[in-house]
């Protein structure tokens, strides 16, 4: 949600600015600004802010590609609205009334309205709705010449969540920035020193970057950055190196981010699977238990948001199979709120894309506060879940941009099942020969992906076909149900259309009713055992007029003379079937929001990162 960037250097800072903010576009915004520290006519330096509603297109054409507003330190931000309606007067940057100070914000000041009550009494002006305005207010109060001391007070004082670039009048050529509980990062190069909220928006200028820890204050000069703790301390931090390259960041000749990261797919499970690979066995050095505590884990509870939740759906089904461990499983944004029985010996796994989900990074600090031990599924490097959590399995899916997940969610499967395997080998419940079946079976999931790819031609015929529905059903038992779950929410995020996921034996205990003529009803069917079963209730809902589309395993002609139409995939075992089964569904998603005529890579309403609760 939101997107930050901030530059100041030797080179011009608003064509930079601009470019930053456009690699921020897939976190999603309803309008967008910047402002630049310049001089006047009389040589005295002010602060310029142009903001505009809507895409960044309006306002690239409005300051001439950045050209038009002349310095060499400045702000950028894209907004999505939580306090206030988008507008330009509620867009960031915003301003001191004199714009002796200016800031861009992400997150949320719960104690804003507190604040600025007290401010209107002094005389302070507000022109938004905004939770925001209180801050550059606040800190103009505050500030007597040192930014630092300013910066100090002001996180004493407000409540929530944020990252904050700030900008001073006064103070040519110096950024600072702070964070508490969302993602900031700086960034260091020859010509210049960069602040962001995420890696993208800086990746073509710079892969060296320090990672901002909660509290902590950020001072960027052309020259240097130096960082400060709560007490004005000057502190010590390691830069890390970003693995990824700018292109990584790119299209590639592709035309949407998703289309190209559901073929980046088979890569990303090769570069999550190999590494912990060794002479025919998992690898697990990262987990940082040793075999008698992972014999001890007595129960596991994974927590997770969105897609990473139907992540954890899957992977209940393959470790109570392979591991015969109990696995409870949680949303994220219910989990602290239901005062959850952590049982002693629990493991808490969460699983996280970004690892700044403020609902799983609040499920964490839970679980930790309990005295559980938490192991963290991320792709981002350095994020706050990875920086928090006691271990961390990267699944090294490289960035991805487009705000509808897919090659994040193979990676992350690919994660579970090693996890599975290590923890089913180390407690005995999976012997020699299996665990050999199941690695090899692993490694030719990348090959089954990119055969599936060659295949989209039908995927895109049948999408097409149905572009103009207005609801669908999703359907399958056992771990088909929890692809059907990630196969209903492609469809919603992209396409708009209404679908909903349902165990398909739950279809006759009320929802049958819903069954129209010509209404599609996407059939999972991947679980030999559950086959027939899945077929009786395809049968229900074509005979009340469904259309029925099923997705099954080569060889499976059972439900020919059922399905109206019939998804073929690759056979691999069925613990790893939502590997391959996803594949057509985020494929059909993408081909009906084409067919729709939709902004495939950034959905209305939607924000890549989910950053406030």
């Amino acid at each position: 949600m939101c997107g930050i960037v901030g530059y100041t250097g030797r080179e011009e800072a608003a064509p930079i600015l601009l470019d930053g903010l456009a690699r921020l576009e897939y976190r999603g915004y309803d309008s967008a600004g910047i402002a630049v520290q310049s001089r006047d006519a009389e040589g005295s330096m002010r602060t310029q802010v142009r903001k505009a509603k809507g895409r960044l297109k309006a306002l690239c054409e409005m300051t001439g590609n950045g050209r038009d507003v002349r310095g060499c330190c400045g702000i950028g931000h894209t907004r999505w609205a939580t306090h206030g309606e988008p507008s330009v007067a509620n867009a960031h940057p915003h301003s001191s009334g004199d714009r002796r100070v200016t800031v861009v914000h992400n997150g949320i000041i719960e104690n804003y309205r507190e604040i600025r009550e007290h401010l209107e009494k002094k005389g302070h002006v507000f022109t938004s709705d905004t939770d925001t305005e209180v801050v550059p207010h606040l800190l103009d109060d505050y500030y007597r010449g040192d930014p630092v001391e300013a910066i100090i007070r002001l996180i004493s004082r407000v409540r929530g969540s944020y990252a904050f670039g700030i900008i001073f009048s006064d103070r040519p050529g110096e950024l600072y920035a702070v964070r508490k509980d969302s993602p900031l990062i700086v960034g260091t190069a020859e010509d210049g020193n960069f602040i962001a909220s995420d890696v993208p928006a800086i990746l073509k200028y710079t892969r060296n970057v320090y990672l901002i820890d909660e509290l902590e204050i950020a001072k960027l000069t052309a020259d240097e950055v130096r960082f400060y703790n709560i007490d004005g301390e000057e502190i010590e931090k390691k830069a890390t190196l970003i693995e990824w390259d700018a292109k990584a960041a790119e299209k590639d000749g592709y035309e949407h981010f998703m289309l190209k990261e559901i073929h980046e797919q088979s890569q990303a499970i090769r570069r999550t699977i190999e590494p912990r690979l060794a002479d025919g066995r998992v690898v697990m050095d990262e987990l940082g238990m040793s075999e008698e505590e992972v014999r001890a884990v007595s129960r596991i509870h994974m927590v997770a948001c969105g897609s990473a939740y139907h992540v954890c759906m899957c992977a209940k089904t393959v470790f109570e199979e392979t591991a015969r461990i109990p696995v409870d499983v949680d949303l994220a944004s219910e989990f602290r709120y239901r005062n959850p029985i952590l049982l002693p010996n629990t493991l808490v796994i969460v699983v996280s894309q970004s690892g700044e989900t403020a609902d799983t990074l609040a499920a964490l600090r839970e679980a930790k506060a309990r005295g559980h031990r938490v192991l963290a599924i991320v792709n981002v490097v350095g994020s706050s879940i990875a920086r928090e959590a006691d271990s961390v399995f990267y699944t090294w899916a490289g960035p991805e941009i487009a705000v509808a997940t897919t090659k994040a969610y193979s990676a992350q499967l690919a994660a579970a099942y090693l996890l599975a395997i290590f923890f089913g080998k180390v407690r005995g419940t999976l012997n020699d020969a299996e665990a050999r079946k199941m690695i090899k079976e692993l490694q030719k999931l990348p090959a089954h992906v990119d055969r599936l790819l060659e295949e989209k031609k039908k995927v895109q015929l049948l999408a097409a076909k149905l572009a103009a529905a207005n609801d669908m059903f999703f359907i399958g038992r056992g771990l088909d149900y929890a692809i059907a779950m990630e196969a209903s929410l492609k469809c919603k995020e992209v396409s708009y259309i209404h679908s909903e996921a349902y165990a398909a034996g739950e279809l006759k205990h009320g929802s049958i009713s819903l069954i129209e003529e010509g209404m599609p009803v996407i059939g999972i069917a991947t679980q030999e055992d559950l086959y027939e079963k899945t077929r009786s209730n395809l049968v229900e809902c074509k005979s009340r007029g469904g259309f029925i589309i099923a997705v099954t395993p080569y060889g499976n002609y059972s439900l020919e003379g059922v399905a109206d139409e019939i998804i073929y995939v690759p056979k691999t075992l069925p613990a790893y079937m939502a590997s391959v089964a996803v594949v057509p569904m985020q494929l059909f998603a993408y081909y009906i929001s084409l067919a729709r005529g939709l902004d495939v890579d950034k959905p209305r309403n939607l924000a890549k990162s989910v950053t406030v609760e």
